[in-house]
């Protein structure tokens, strides 16, 4: 309040000067000078108020000089003296510079062009300019009055000002107490109201089952007469149809007859219309067998009497046609009477033989029919039998492939063994090299200090190599010397030499006649890898390589057969290391919008399926694939009934299968929060459950307010459109398990999508997962940002916190959409890029906590699509992707923006990046600028992105290793370097 009455006063003041400005300039135009240019966008500039009062009493004495002098041009030549020494002041105090006024460059201009355009006015007033003078002098007295005025204005209404900005405060306070007072009443009349609906709803149900009784009693009596009215009526028509008949039969027979009497050639045209008549007739008939084979005979019957009356009418249509031509034919009638009897003849042997025919045709399609019934029940018995036998020699190949296996381990594991005694002999083997190394290590130590004999002894290491030590140990014996020092006199074998080799690789070389090295000097042993290594040596070609190749043969051969017998399996195999939240490297994309119940979804979705894997895209989100109240599918009644609004369960089941081919995972949509009820209990309330499910009120919490439940009460919110049911019962749980289960089983899902988790606790979430055990788990836990004034605040831990509580609460078994990162996304790509990192340095969403539990995305069916409730921003789309497919989480792309807004491409190159660098839920984040410009970070070790117009790349960043290449530019947009 206070700052709107300074607002306010400050208004005034502008809107008083302007006032002031537009008055002198009326009045500069009045007196037929120049009108001064003021600033009209700044009431203050240039023009102290000094200057203001001076105008003002120079303009003063001029109105009244025009109202004094008798002679208009004596008062416009005083007021131009006035206006003159005005503008001199002006421009007086203008060139000086008060140091309390802001001179105002333009004005100044304007007042000196207004200034020479006056002189030249006043040029013939130059000898009253002394009594303009006088009258300026006597009029500063009332200028400084004016500016004392304006002054103790200003201080009044500041005094003014504080005084309403107390009253406000009191105004505020008492404001708040009656809002407060408003909004108990509020609750009260909340609680008046749902009673009075109550009661409203009682009254309404005995309203209608009173007016329904009597529009049902109405409606029997009504039924009653109106059945007596159709049978009078049926009778009355089949004595009609017969009198039509048998008239129509003899006048038929009278026309025919004239008819004949016509020229040859009309006959001629007769008998092709009767071929035709035949053809048509043969093709009713058989049109009437089928019938006939198909309903019962009474059936045939009624329809025989329809096509009568068909053909009567049209026989009476050929009559009024007929007629026209009888007169003309008058004088031939006695030369057609034999042809007419003969036509007669013909006629009755032509009825005989249609009906005889009839007969044959009626008998044979039964014949028929029995002999395909027959050979249908052998060739499905044929059919049995070879499946039967398929099934027995697939069995017996199984088995033989499992023996097969059995025996191969068994081999392995002797090779193993085998394997494991040859790394001990080796690693026992390296041991006493290494003992031996050491004892000779140790043994030239000894000697490396000692200097040879001065007397030529045998003494230190050249004694020990030459054979000193040993002559000392052995005598004299040369023979015994000989043998040690050379060996048996005999070649060695080559194998040994090569084993020889083999082991002394690495030792120094045997040294004769140098001179001692350094005392210090380290002796260098070698390594064990270089003595011997199992893990590069060579496997030999043996048996054993053999079996395991022919393994791998076989292990192929019982990849393809299982592939073939699992073909309509709907398990697949679990790619995750946690259960329930997929392998990492998943990206999603949700396969439908709020509109897509319009259309036969599953046939126009499971084309696209070859596409959407094509582009990198591991998993697809269906809709709810139950029967529903709405048609999206939010609103489940029988959740065993899959024949929804988006197509049949084939349908569901053949998508589902395509998918799987394209190796796409499949997460079904599946609302466990609330279910619809079929019908109404004892309290009028729909409330009871239908279909394979059929629940009561006491799966239904007890303090849902609007469906009498007699459950639990509710672990989470309320959906107010429907039943909340109550998860705490053991046989709620049981049930939707086996639901659950039979939805993997049957129809194929992998994952789920978990609707509205907010309306019950996430401990049963786990139950439910870790039951079902999916590949992926997505919950949808949408809860409000935190606002301040309208903007997104800068602080969201607390969003996050509930988020990730939930998280918790099913044991990490599922994920969750970061509802968080949207929010925060909507403002921080308006430049705001300083959003994007939170004080730990850390991104701002749920990624930045728990990355792997993070399911990121942009828009979805509610967000954006027909609904619009929260759309992303549509220019910042690109921006928004970029973000969550090169940062961790899991990222959902939404089916409009992928196919209908024309951003497949782009996305596309997007997640080429991101499974090119390796980027998944788990990769880590350094964020090395988030400012108004822009957005820089480095994920993973292989991928650097940039949001917005800021000077950056990868050779400015001196901590940054690695040669990097830009591989994706969208000008200010996004930019992405790789390491090379």
């Amino acid at each position: 309040m206070g700052h709107f009455a300074v607002q306010s006063i400050a208004n005034t003041s502008s809107y008083s000067i302007s006032l002031s400005r537009i008055k002198i300039e009326a009045t500069l135009q009045h007196h037929g000078l120049s009108c001064i240019p003021l600033s009209s966008s700044k009431p203050y500039s240039g023009v102290s108020l000094r200057s203001l009062g001076y105008m003002q009493r120079s303009l003063f004495k001029g109105n009244r000089c025009e109202g004094n002098r008798a002679s208009k041009t004596a008062a416009v030549e005083e007021g131009g003296k006035n206006v003159e020494e005005a503008l001199n002041e002006l421009v007086k105090e203008a060139d000086e510079g008060l140091s309390d006024q802001k001179t105002d460059t333009d004005d100044v201009v304007a007042l000196r062009e207004a200034l020479a355009a006056a002189h030249d006015r006043i040029a013939s007033a130059e000898n009253e300019k002394a009594d303009a003078l006088k009258a300026l002098a006597q009029a500063e007295a009332k200028v400084q009055e004016y500016a004392d005025i304006v002054v103790k204005g200003t201080e009044s209404a500041l005094q003014e000002m504080q005084a309403a900005k107390e009253s406000f405060h009191m105004e505020l306070q008492h404001i708040l107490e009656q809002k407060l007072a408003v909004e108990s009443e509020l609750v009260l009349a909340k609680q008046d109201a749902l009673e009075l609906a109550v009661s409203v709803d009682k009254v309404a149900d005995y309203v209608i089952k009173e007016t329904t009784a009597h529009i049902a009693e109405d409606a029997m009596l009504k039924m009653a007469a109106a059945k007596t009215a159709a049978a009078e009526a049926a009778l009355t028509v089949e004595e009609r149809i017969k009198d039509a008949t048998l008239e129509a039969a003899n006048s038929m027979i009278e026309e025919t007859r004239d008819a004949i009497e016509k020229s040859f050639a009309a006959l001629e045209a007769a008998k092709d219309k009767a071929q035709k008549s035949e053809i048509a007739l043969f093709q009713k008939m058989q049109i009437l067998d089928d019938m006939v084979l198909k309903e019962a005979s009474a059936l045939g019957l009624q329809q025989a009497v329809s096509n009568l009356q068909r053909q009567l009418q049209a026989a009476e249509n050929e009559i009024q046609r007929l007629e026209t031509e009888v007169k003309a034919t008058l004088a031939r009638a006695e030369a057609a009477e034999a042809r007419a009897a003969a036509a007669d003849e013909s006629l009755k042997q032509f009825q005989e033989k249609a009906c005889q025919s009839a007969q044959e045709h009626e008998e044979s399609a039964r014949k028929a029919l029995e002999a395909l019934k027959n050979a249908g029940a052998a060739r499905l018995e044929a059919a049995r039998s070879a499946f039967k036998s398929d099934i027995e020699a697939l069995q017996t190949a199984l088995n033989t492939v499992h023996k097969a296996e059995k025996s191969q381990e068994k081999a392995y594991a002797r090779r193993y063994q085998a394997l494991e005694r040859a790394l001990a002999a080796s690693e026992a083997l390296s041991i006493t090299w290494k003992e031996r190394a050491l004892a000779v290590e140790k043994l030239l130590q000894r000697f490396r200090t000692e200097g040879s004999d001065a007397a030529g002894g045998n003494g230190g290491i050249e004694g020990v190599l030459t054979g000193g030590r040993m002559k000392a140990l052995l005598g004299n014996d040369s023979r015994k010397w000989d043998l040690l020092a050379n060996g048996p006199r005999r070649d060695t074998p080559e194998w040994m030499e090569r084993r020889i080799e083999v082991a002394l690789q690495g030792l120094p070389p045997r040294k004769h006649g140098q001179v001692q090295q350094e005392a210090d000097e380290k002796f260098l042993l070698p390594g064990i890898e270089d003595v011997w290594c199992i893990a590069t040596a060579k496997v030999k070609e043996d048996v054993y390589t053999q079996h395991a190749a022919e393994k791998e043969a076989i292990d192929e051969q019982r990849r393809v057969l299982e592939k073939t017998l699992s073909k309509r399996s709907a398990r697949r195999p679990l790619k995750a290391s946690e259960s329930g939240t997929g392998s990492g490297y998943e990206i999603v994309l949700q396969g439908f919008n709020w509109e897509s119940w319009r259309k036969k979804w599953y046939l126009e979705l499971g084309p696209k399926a070859a596409d959407i894997s094509s582009c990198g895209i591991t998993t697809i989100w269906f809709p709810p694939p139950t029967e529903s109240v709405s048609p999206q599918g939010y609103m489940p009644g029988d959740l065993y009934n899959l024949n929804s609004a988006y197509g049949t369960e084939d349908e569901l089941k053949n998508c589902v299968e395509e998918m799987h081919n394209h190796d796409l995972l499949v997460l079904g949509d599946v609302v466990l929060n609330h279910r619809c009820a079929q019908r109404k209990g004892p309290t009028g309330v729909w409330n009871v459950f239908g279909g394979k499910l059929a629940w009561g009120p006491e799966a239904i919490v007890r303090d849902d307010p609007n469906f009498h439940g007699r459950g639990n009460p509710s672990s989470g919110d309320f959906f107010h459109a429907a039943p909340n049911i109550d998860h705490s019962q053991d046989f709620v749980r049981k049930d939707i398990v086996g639901w659950m289960k039979w939805l993997r089983t049957e129809i194929g899902f992998d994952g789920w999508r978990l609707d509205f988790v907010r309306g019950f606790w996430g401990g049963y979430v786990k139950e439910y997962i870790e039951a079902t055990a999916p590949v992926f788990a997505i919950g949808e836990y949408w809860d409000s940002l935190a606002y301040e004034g309208g903007n997104v605040c800068y602080n969201q831990d607390a969003h996050r916190q509930r988020i990730v509580n939930w998280v918790n609460a099913t044991g990490g078994t599922s994920s969750a959409f970061d509802v968080t990162t949207k929010g925060i996304l909507h403002a921080a790509l308006h430049n705001e890029y300083w959003r994007l990192i939170d004080p730990q340095g850390k991104p701002p969403g749920v990624m930045g906590w728990w990355p792997s539990r993070a399911v990121t995305f942009l828009e979805n069916h509610d967000t954006g699509s027909t609904q619009g409730h929260w759309p992303f921003p549509r220019d910042k789309l690109m921006q928004g992707y970029a973000y969550i497919l090169t940062h961790p989480g899991t990222p959902v792309i939404f089916y409009d923006h992928f196919y209908d807004f024309g951003l497949r491409d782009a996305i596309t190159e997007l997640i080429a990046v991101r499974r090119r660098t390796g980027v998944h839920c788990r990769s880590t984040v350094k964020i090395y600028h988030a400012t108004n410009q822009g957005y820089v970070a480095q994920i993973g070790e292989n991928l650097v992105m940039k949001l917005g117009h800021l000077d950056w790349n990868p050779s400015k960043q001196n901590n940054l290793e690695g040669n990097w290449q830009r591989c994706l530019d969208s000008g200010a947009d996004y930019q992405i370097w790789e390491r090379n």
